[in-house]
């Protein structure tokens, strides 16, 4: 098995209201044990909840995810072992307790544990773009126009013969060379 290079979010399954608890002795054991580069972050997400009780109004913080610890870490047998055998954690989330699978980054995006990540775009308008995904799919075609904040570029696209304006992401398209 090769080992991880980068670090990556794994999902710690913990007893219920026992998730800041694991969160503090996670990061007492990164400080102690110098893991600062193998477990990079502990979380464990909250959002603001507004409450109307006797008609006042209150904010309070409220776990995303009850019972679920969030870690970004290096996976080796190691560092597995410290997070499983932690005080309150019950196991890892995926389909093998042994061998936990990371986290996709759309999970993460989705999930709001990191921001949106930005693609690279490697060619500018007029440049020709092959499609690399959807239905236009292997067509080549000229760049229109760039929308960076919607993450979207429009091409031209030849279909019944006529060349058509249509708007496709960023990742499903790449500078033809």
């Amino acid at each position: 098995m090769s080992e991880q290079k980068e670090p990556q979010w794994y999902v710690i399954h913990t007893y219920s209201g026992y998730e800041n608890k694991v969160k503090t002795t996670l990061e007492k054991l990164v400080e102690n044990r110098g893991l600062t580069d193998m477990i990079t972050e502990v979380l464990v997400p909250t959002e603001e909840v507004v409450e109307i009780k006797d008609g006042k109004t209150k904010v309070t913080q409220q776990k995303k995810f009850a019972g679920y610890v969030f870690v970004k870490m290096i996976y080796n047998e190691e560092i597995w072992y410290y997070v499983r055998n932690t005080r309150g954690v019950t196991g890892f989330v995926g389909p093998n307790a042994n061998r936990p699978l990371p986290l996709t980054d759309e999970d993460c995006i989705a999930m709001g544990l990191v921001a949106d990540i930005t693609p690279v775009v490697n060619y500018e308008v007029g440049d020709m773009v092959r499609v690399i995904a959807g239905p236009f799919q292997d067509q080549v075609c000229k760049v229109e126009s760039i929308d960076s904040a919607k993450q979207q570029v429009t091409v031209n696209v030849t279909m019944f013969g006529r060349v058509t304006p249509v708007k496709v992401d960023f990742v499903q398209v790449t500078r033809f060379s």
